[in-house]
């Protein structure tokens, strides 16, 4: 079983920046196990939507929606079992409550999310 937690959420107004962290926690062999990791989002009233991708063990760079490509950074820390989500030039519409979401051959994990806000 793996834990995930998210941090780094809050007020930003638009043109800045917010950091987002998720940390994994849990069996050592389910955490050896995950082979990619994301970032989604969902905003009041809406689906929830997929931001951001990266593989835990190619060294290939991060994958992203549209609509945050060229902003928004996608990164790890395979040894201390981290997430990260840089976020630039943030925009209203970036508005909504950030997942973190890891997948392995056989299970997907989802923490609680983080509330970004960006006002104008």
């Amino acid at each position: 079983q793996v834990q995930l937690v998210e941090s780094g959420g809050g007020l930003v107004q638009a043109g800045g920046s917010l950091s987002l962290s998720c940390t994994a926690s849990g069996s050592i062999t389910s955490i050896d196990s995950i082979v990619l990791m994301d970032w989604y989002r969902q905003a009041p009233g809406k689906q929830r939507e997929w931001v951001a991708r990266i593989f835990t063990r190619l060294s290939t760079g991060g994958d992203y929606a549209e609509s945050v490509k060229g902003r928004f950074t996608i990164s790890r820390d395979n040894g201390n079992h981290l997430l990260y989500l840089q976020m630039n030039d943030l925009k209203p519409e970036d508005t909504a409550v950030y997942y973190c979401h890891f997948q392995d051959s056989r299970r997907d994990y989802w923490g609680q999310g983080t509330q970004v806000t960006v006002s104008v």
